[in-house]
């Protein structure tokens, strides 16, 4: 969850270099955006074992959702895409498995304890019982962010990126009605 504290300052940076304003972004229909905040909110939840794993499924499930109604705006076919491979590596192994070595070069080996404890709840260190590894969280993001991340979280945060950078270069109905006054002027 901390890489969002980075991509989407990046993708607004992003989106105001490439000429487009926030208040663009906020015109975006958008549908059932409370699941989404409901979804994310589940996962800031302090609970662990089967309750904090059930809280895991039910937070994606809701982030899935929005993401499938939404899946026609700019980047929601990629966050769909990556919810669905973390869906199905969590899913699969009762939880996110988590590599040592990612662990350990993301700047985070005093968690190593507590992922060695945590036995199956929302985060486990990934062991040779684990399937689909592939998809788990194994890719490490040093300082400043210190996390370690799966592919199925970067396809996800590029389609957030995307999203964000296209909403804010997408012309409001008012710049297109000026638009349209200046040429109806100058005609």
């Amino acid at each position: 969850m901390r890489l969002v504290l980075f991509t989407f300052p990046v993708a607004i940076a992003i989106g105001f270099v490439l000429g487009g304003r926030l208040g663009n972004l906020g015109g975006t229909t958008f549908r059932h955006g409370w699941a989404g905040l409901a979804g994310v909110a589940l996962q800031f939840l302090p609970i662990g074992g089967t309750p904090g794993y059930l809280a895991l499924v039910a937070s994606l499930l809701l982030l899935l959702f929005v993401s499938s109604v939404n899946w026609k705006l700019p980047g929601f076919l990629l966050v769909l895409v990556g919810l669905w491979m973390n869906f199905l590596v969590i899913v699969v192994n009762e939880g996110m498995p988590v590599t040592r070595e990612a662990v350990i070069a993301s700047g985070q080996a005093d968690t190593l304890e507590d992922l060695e404890s945590n036995g199956g709840t929302k985060h486990h260190l990934a062991t040779s019982d684990d399937d689909l590894l592939f998809l788990a969280d194994r890719i490490a993001v040093p300082a400043p962010v210190r996390q370690a991340v799966s592919v199925g979280d970067i396809v996800a945060y590029v389609g957030a990126m995307w999203f964000v950078i296209e909403g804010m270069r997408r012309r409001s109905t008012r710049d297109l009605e000026s638009d349209l006054s200046v040429a109806g002027a100058s005609a």
